[in-house]
């Protein structure tokens, strides 16, 4: 069965650098002016040469980002329902390799967590945890989505890989959005970055996309951990796999995110920092080459940073994000899987977005509108 692996076969990762900085100024132009962007002109929008055209690129990718969506922005929230992990990531804060105290929340702590988060105006709601099959797996989400479902619009999720058979089951179960993130399309340096655990497993994390597909969920989220490799190549091989997505799954739709390496509780460090104007050339490049995409900023970045980037072509934003399973009904000083920069309550955002002439979302669609599951 074919997936998105052949496809990544065909491309070497030094080869793709390569043609990204050969990019000059007359591509950078023909990519601004062309009527369809193909991967192509990613190339050359993410290149150091379309760099003296940020301007240009941020004003384009405005128009577009408010004729598909509108002066909105989307609000998420992540719930964590457990930290205990199986990977080593040399990253993470959840990492088996910490010495640190492990937690599952309990249905009735759910049910804690959710009570917190409607307070705060959720009606979408993303539940998040390490990978660990024997503390957390597809009968335990089974039982929390079938807890929750009647509170929110929307329940995403972003766990550890499964089978299509059970993101299908998930599915009746209300799940509509899924998140896997491939960290690195860096094949040849993955392992050194997850050294241990079902994560380890560079294909069968890449083809899960491809599950989530055949299994028709709703909406599909990819993205890499800007940070670990040279942000240019690991977006232009999300770009490549958002393409085979679209063509494969065209029923589904995707979203984008664009995760920075933030602080954490272990001794790795950026390898390859990225900037902030790097961030800008990056989300307007996003939009530029998919009008469609929805682009996410989570609490990882800083006020200031989102504040000024709100315009430039982001969809969505987290907002008073815990990392702590168990984190909002009773907040502590526990390990979280990486330090949150912008602690705004979900109010305090919301009034900065309206203060610059856009309208917080709450929730994505109504369930109502969902159309049926047919397989």
């Amino acid at each position: 069965m074919k997936t998105f692996y052949q496809e990544l076969q065909k491309h070497h990762w030094h080869d793709q650098i390569a043609s990204i900085q050969k990019k000059n100024e007359k591509d950078v132009r023909r990519a601004l002016d062309a009527e369809y962007r193909g991967l192509e002109e990613f190339k050359a929008l993410i290149s150091p040469a379309a760099e003296p055209f940020l301007e240009e690129m941020a004003q384009r990718s405005m128009e577009l980002t408010r004729k598909r969506f509108g002066r909105t922005i989307q609000l998420y929230i992540p719930l964590y329902l457990s930290n205990f992990c199986t990977n080593s990531c040399i990253y993470c804060g959840f990492s088996c390799s910490n010495t640190v105290e492990r937690k599952v929340l309990s249905i009735e702590e759910v049910d804690l967590e959710v009570a917190a988060i409607k307070k705060m105006g959720y009606d979408h709601i993303l539940l998040v945890s390490g990978e660990a099959p024997g503390q957390v797996n597809s009968v335990y989400f089974e039982e929390v989505l079938a807890r929750i479902r009647n509170d929110f619009s929307q329940l995403a999720m972003e766990v550890q890989p499964l089978e299509q058979h059970e993101y299908e089951q998930l599915i009746d179960c209300g799940l509509s959005f899924v998140c896997i993130y491939q960290e690195t399309y860096n094949q040849h340096n993955y392992g050194s970055y997850h050294p241990q655990g079902p994560k380890a497993d560079f294909r069968y994390r890449l083809e899960t996309p491809d599950r989530l597909g055949r299994a028709r969920i709703h909406k599909i989220g990819l993205a890499c951990l800007l940070g670990l490799e040279d942000w240019r190549t690991d977006s232009l091989f999300t770009a490549m796999h958002l393409d085979y997505l679209e063509k494969m799954y065209w029923r589904t739709r995707f979203s984008v995110s664009l995760p920075r390496l933030r602080p954490h509780d272990g001794q790795f460090r950026p390898r390859h920092v990225v900037g902030d104007r790097s961030m800008v050339q990056l989300i307007c490049a996003w939009r530029l080459f998919s009008p469609e995409v929805e682009i996410s900023i989570s609490t990882r970045e800083s006020s200031r940073f989102r504040d000024n980037i709100l315009r430039l072509g982001v969809t969505s934003f987290s907002a008073g994000s815990s990392t702590k399973p168990g984190g909002y009904a009773n907040p502590g000083d526990e390990l979280q899987q990486f330090s949150v920069d912008d602690n705004r309550s979900p109010k305090e955002i919301a009034d900065m977005i309206r203060q610059r002439g856009y309208e917080p979302v709450w929730k994505d669609w109504d369930k109502n509108i969902h159309p049926p599951i047919t397989r």
